[in-house]
């Protein structure tokens, strides 16, 4: 059975060595010296490895279960999602006005990590809470708030976000579901959802549904969408639970991976229903949730990258194959382990410089967000919107690669179910998927995201990458192997921004036809300035005379890995970008 090991020791080398939080001028950052965080992470260690680990597999195999209308979760969940709910950690990071922690984001991402890669199907159901959460906290009136925050902090109620019907998906404008004005103010809300994650299940009193519908006599398309608070059950004006609301589960999806979250048909018969936010307003509000929840979905990619790389690891070690070819390194034993082999190596060191990286990347995302919220920064909030397509689309898509890669490291014994590596892959698959479709994503970030105020945040950022350079390029180790293939690849993306500039207005095919190329080029260079920042910060730990120089020496040695292994890929996609779309829309759809 697959194991893991929270990698701490990687996620405060981020935290501090590289983005100082405790000297950071964000509200809150003061406090998370190393020794405060090391006591969060060590906790969160506990609980992730020794509880949530083990049942990842009974999960996988075992699946939701409907019957008579009630869902039952896999055996153990419950007990588990007690135990998490008993530690707070569902409220790590929200409002202290509603029971919550109130610590920054960025620990809430770090924790997250933890709890993504030892159960990932299990940690949706607290993680869409937290996200229907921050769409009641930001959009909900003073009551609303004082109604359903309290229970969802701490889990005792849960969310879910119901978006997607039978015929309708990305395009939003054309759902069905209907919401009808009552004399009261509320509204009877009548339609069905599909492919709801955490929809219904019987580990918490009360699940509070966030869905999209439309008002009766409203707008048509998308400008006539609103979002609503659909409870399963009733509240009473004490906080108590009523009836039971109109609102039931169709059936349980039969689903590739996650099998562990119950993932529904929500059939929704004349359900009570309280306007979230303003009419005809509704995807601004969803929106809300829908961004905390693709930063969780690029965490996710990250997350079972690093679990499927941690036994990949451990395999490569233990499986005797074959002979080096410059020499027998195991000679009590009948062959080497793979580990010695170069084509192993490379396979490895691909997965641990994407998690390592990836980890940077999403981590400093965090402390945008805080930034936002903590201080009221504007370029932050700029920045980390134009990231989070890139966030949710790169991530994902390489995480998902990372797994392959991982099961690959095991041969034929990834394959079969005895050592469970196939269930990282499949159920990586579906963060490229849900929350926008990871082509969707691309078209946002090419279509939308590059051109916002002006373009302001992309150049901001290539701003930020120059000054990076300029500012280190006196140390020579750093220039050679970090800093020149950081700014060359710099260049490939200006140079493919330029690009869709000069010939997107033209044909507007030629910017999206190579709009998934750019978001893994923007991703690259991401994880590339990341690297280059980490190097810089490991490089000054073993100037300082640091008692573990090993662990840096390897910091440097996998930044090297990917700076001149996989940063290159922005030539190949600047390339594609250029080919422009002629060749991809030359054939008719009737050719095909």
């Amino acid at each position: 059975m697959p194991t893991y090991t929270a990698p701490i020791k990687d996620i405060n080398f981020v935290l501090h060595d590289v983005l100082k939080i405790s000297e950071s001028s964000i509200p809150g950052y003061a406090d998370l010296d190393r020794d405060f965080t090391t006591s969060i992470l060590e906790e969160a260690g506990k609980i992730t490895s020794e509880v949530l680990a083990p049942l990842n597999v009974v999960g996988d195999r075992e699946g939701c279960r409907l019957e008579n209308g009630v869902v039952y979760t896999p055996t153990g969940f419950k007990a588990a999602f007690n135990q998490v709910r008993d530690g707070g950690w569902p409220g790590l990071a929200t409002d202290e006005e509603y029971g919550g922690q109130g610590l920054p984001y960025l620990m809430g991402t770090a924790v997250g990590e933890m709890f993504g890669s030892a159960n990932q199907a299990f940690t949706m159901y607290q993680g869409l809470t937290n996200g229907a959460y921050a769409s009641i906290h930001a959009h909900g009136t003073d009551a609303q708030k004082t109604t359903y925050l309290p229970k969802m902090t701490n889990c005792e109620w849960t969310g879910t976000m119901n978006l997607t019907e039978p015929h309708c998906g990305t395009d939003l404008g054309m759902m069905r579901t209907k919401a009808d004005p009552q004399s009261d103010g509320s509204y009877k809300i009548t339609g069905q959802k599909i492919f709801i994650s955490a929809g219904d299940h019987d580990m918490a009193d009360n699940i509070i549904h966030l869905v999209l519908a439309k008002i009766t006599g409203g707008p048509e398309g998308i400008k006539g969408v609103s979002l609503f608070i659909v409870p399963k059950f009733i509240v009473n004006d004490d906080g108590s639970l009523g009836a039971r609301n109109g609102v039931s589960v169709g059936s349980i999806e039969h689903k590739m991976g996650i099998h562990g979250n119950s993932t529904c048909v929500m059939n929704y018969d004349g359900a009570t229903g309280y306007l979230l936010g303003e009419e005809h307003k509704g995807m601004r509000a969803m929106f809300t949730m829908m961004n905390h929840a693709r930063l969780g979905v690029g965490l996710q990619g990250l997350a079972q990258a690093e679990a499927a790389y941690q036994n990949a690891v451990i395999y490569a070690k233990e499986r005797l194959q074959g002979r080096a070819v410059t020499g027998t390194e195991n000679p009590n034993g009948p062959a080497d382990p793979i580990i010695v082999h170069p084509d192993i190596r490379r396979s490895l060191m691909d997965q641990k410089s994407f998690v390592e990286g990836a980890r940077a990347f999403l981590l400093w995302g965090a402390s945008l967000i805080d930034q936002t919220h903590r201080a009221g920064d504007k370029d932050a909030d700029g920045l980390i919107s134009l990231m989070t397509p890139v966030i949710k689309g790169f991530l994902s898509d390489k995480g998902y690669d990372m797994t392959v890669q991982a099961q690959q490291v095991y041969g034929g014994h990834g394959y079969i179910e005895e050592h469970g590596m196939s269930q990282f892959t499949r159920d990586a698959r579906i963060a490229m998927i849900y929350e926008g479709a990871n082509g969707v994503q691309a078209l946002d970030l090419v279509g939308r995201k590059l051109a916002v105020d002006g373009g302001k945040h992309v150049m901001a950022f290539f701003d930020m990458v120059k000054s990076f350079i300029k500012e280190n390029e006196g140390d020579d180790a750093l220039k050679t192997n970090f800093l020149d293939p950081l700014k060359a690849a710099s260049k490939d993306m200006q140079t493919a921004g330029m690009y869709f500039i000069q010939n997107g207005m033209k044909n507007p095919n030629n910017a999206l036809a190579g709009s998934t190329d750019f978001m893994h080029l923007f991703g690259h260079v991401c994880l590339g300035l990341m690297w280059a920042r980490m190097a810089k910060a490991a490089s000054a730990a073993l100037a300082d005379g640091t008692s573990d120089p090993e662990f840096y020496q390897t910091k440097l040695a996998t930044g090297r890995y990917y700076m001149a292994r996989q940063l290159p890929a922005t030539a190949l996609h600047l390339t594609r970008i250029q080919s422009g779309a002629d060749t991809v829309m030359a054939l008719t759809a009737d050719a095909f």
